[in-house]
């Protein structure tokens, strides 16, 4: 999402990071190089000139000129004010209320209210809620059988509606159905327009009226850049918003929507949707993203994901096996890939890497999610015996394997090369090799018990000669 702005602004802050003295011409250009930046990235106008101003005035204090690292310093006040644009601290959902914690999702269409629904249902599932979900979406054809095959996914309860009833009716026997069935929270879809209207405004203000719901979230598509900011404004003077879920937060959006929203309207972003799975769902922390736009990293969000995501089980059995001497094979590889998909695949990990926009593209292309699903096909065209035992895959079998799998036999080649030194690798993890490694690994914090970040990245880094690491 923040690829070019990152790469603007870490380029601008770099020319100052490792300086013994600022002066007020080097402070003009810098300040010059993130004004272009933020307008490139989309971020309103008035936020960029705050930013700007507010920068200029504490990067020419005392606190600056005085210090023995000025650049870094810069650095510093960069990363706190985009903190601050952004909203201080994560907000999290306030359902301190008499059950059920009504949730009122509004929206333009298109937005991605109704895939929201069942990410945030799945959310609130994860922390123990009873969640019910209900749609007064009746103008979108196939919106609530979405919704409905959408709760079933993540194991929510659905209440059923149609398109012959009317909105506010739909919404008063859910939440009759819902404080009858002991439901936690009732998250309520509603109808979106392609702009808004005051048809639209007013059947909203109706459910708003009879749900009084804990949270109002505005559910908005970060693709549209500052446009988001406004249409939230306009929302929050119809409704009392109390947070926006920014969606599509993993495409090609230059960023200008996180930070011009809570500048703009003065409701925090509470959640950021990372990809169309029901898992990819995340709460939003400024100072994570902040790091993260400086090219800093955001490695806490990354263990925390792997926390959630990992099958910690599987993990340790593999470790077991491998410390046992009883070998890593092709499906062991398979099981790795398929946890990393899970994860949002290569890419989503290597964003939260410090140093990561540093990186020249060649290098990042050389690994990326193509090959891991490559990789799955590949394994998963092999027989069991294949798997289990690789040389037995001769000239023949790689034709049949890459017919079967819709790659180049040359692929084959490759990844049976690549898998063979990943084999060595983890044959030098057996025994007290891998047992000292899971030690340091526990004391340490970081990624679970298995001899390797979940995913499949090897203690070793990549393999000679590039490629994805097997």
């Amino acid at each position: 999402m923040f690829s070019n702005l990152s790469k603007r602004l870490g380029d601008s802050l770099d020319r100052v990071r490792g300086r013994g003295r600022l002066t007020d011409q080097n402070i003009k250009d810098t300040l010059r190089d993130i004004r272009m930046a933020l307008l490139e990235a989309d971020v309103a106008l008035p936020v960029v000139r705050e930013f700007i101003d507010s920068i200029r005035e504490k990067a020419t204090g005392e606190a600056v000129l005085k210090s023995l690292t000025p650049g870094q310093v810069l650095v510093k006040i960069v990363n706190d004010e985009l903190v601050r644009v952004m909203g201080e601290a994560n907000e999290s959902l306030n359902l301190a209320a008499q059950p059920p914690a009504v949730i009122l999702m509004a929206g333009l269409q298109g937005s991605g209210k109704t895939t929201s629904v069942a990410k945030l249902s799945r959310f609130l599932k994860e922390q123990k809620k009873k969640v019910m979900v209900v749609s007064c979406d009746v103008y979108r054809p196939a919106a609530i059988e979405q919704l409905q095959t959408l709760a079933k996914e993540v194991d929510a309860e659905f209440f059923p509606s149609s398109a012959k009833q009317k909105p506010a009716s739909i919404a008063k026997s859910a939440l009759k159905a819902a404080k009858k069935g002991y439901f936690d929270v009732l998250i309520v879809d509603t109808a979106g327009r392609l702009h808004i209207d005051a048809e639209m405004m007013g059947e909203i203000q109706q459910l708003h009226k009879v749900l009084t719901p804990v949270e109002t979230l505005f559910v908005v598509d970060s693709m549209t850049g500052q446009d988001a900011a406004n249409t939230a404004k306009a929302f929050d003077e119809a409704l009392p918003l109390t947070g926006v879920i920014l969606t599509k937060a993993d495409g090609d959006s230059r960023g200008g929507a996180a930070l011009s929203i809570r500048h703009i309207t003065g409701k925090p972003i509470k959640f950021l949707g990372i990809g169309e799975k029901v898992d990819a769902l995340e709460p939003f922390y400024p100072d994570r993203l902040a790091s993260r736009i400086l090219g800093m990293g955001d490695v806490l969000s990354l263990v925390e994901e792997v926390s959630r995501k990992v099958d910690h089980k599987k993990a340790q059995q593999l470790a077991t096996k491998v410390a046992r001497g009883k070998g890593f094979t092709l499906a062991d590889y398979r099981e790795q890939m398929q946890q990393m998909a899970k994860m949002g695949g290569i890419s989503s990990m290597l964003e939260k890497l410090p140093g990561m926009n540093k990186i020249p593209a060649a290098v990042k292309n050389q690994v990326n999610d193509k090959e891991v699903a490559r990789t799955i096909a590949i394994v998963n065209s092999m027989t069991p015996q294949e798997r289990e035992f690789p040389a037995v895959i001769k000239a023949s079998r790689r034709k049949r394997i890459a017919a079967g799998s819709g790659v180049m036999v040359q692929d084959v080649n490759k990844l049976l090369k690549q898998f063979a030194q990943m084999q060595r690798m983890m044959k030098k993890m057996k025994g007290k090799g891998m047992m000292n490694m899971m030690r340091g690994m526990k004391g340490g914090g970081g990624f679970p018990p298995g001899g390797m970040p979940p995913g499949g990245m090897p203690p070793g880094g990549f393999p000679p000669g590039g490629g994805f690491p097997m």
